[in-house]
C-alpha cells in the first residue's frame, strides 16, 4: 500500500503550482472503492476524482504518471473553468 504523504509529495512534485495557486490537495485512501480519492480545493470550489491503486503504485514507482497527470490537469481546469463561470454570472 503507498503511504498517502508519498502519493501527496508526488502529485505535488508534477504539479508544483498546485501549492503556491492557492489549491490545496488531499489524498485518501477509499477502502470501499480501492481506489484514492484525490481532493482539490481552491477558495470554495471543490472536485475530487478516483485514482485507480495500479495506477497510483506504477506512479510512484517512476514507471508512468500519465492517468495521474491527465486527472489532475482535468481537475484543475475544471475548476478554472467552475470560476470563469461564476465570474461571467456577477
Amino acid at each position: 500500500m503507498i503511504d498517502r504523504q508519498a502519493l501527496c509529495e508526488k502529485i505535488r512534485e508534477l504539479y508544483p503550482d498546485i501549492g503556491q495557486c492557492g489549491v490545496d490537495l488531499d489524498v485518501v485512501w477509499d477502502e470501499a472503492q480501492k481506489a484514492w480519492v484525490v481532493d482539490l480545493k481552491k477558495g470554495r470550489y471543490e472536485l475530487k476524482t478516483f485514482l485507480e491503486e495500479n495506477d497510483a503504485d506504477s506512479c510512484m514507482l517512476g514507471k508512468k504518471c500519465v492517468s495521474l497527470g491527465i486527472e489532475i490537469a482535468q481537475l484543475r481546469g475544471n475548476i478554472e473553468r467552475m470560476r470563469e463561470d461564476e465570474r461571467g454570472r456577477v
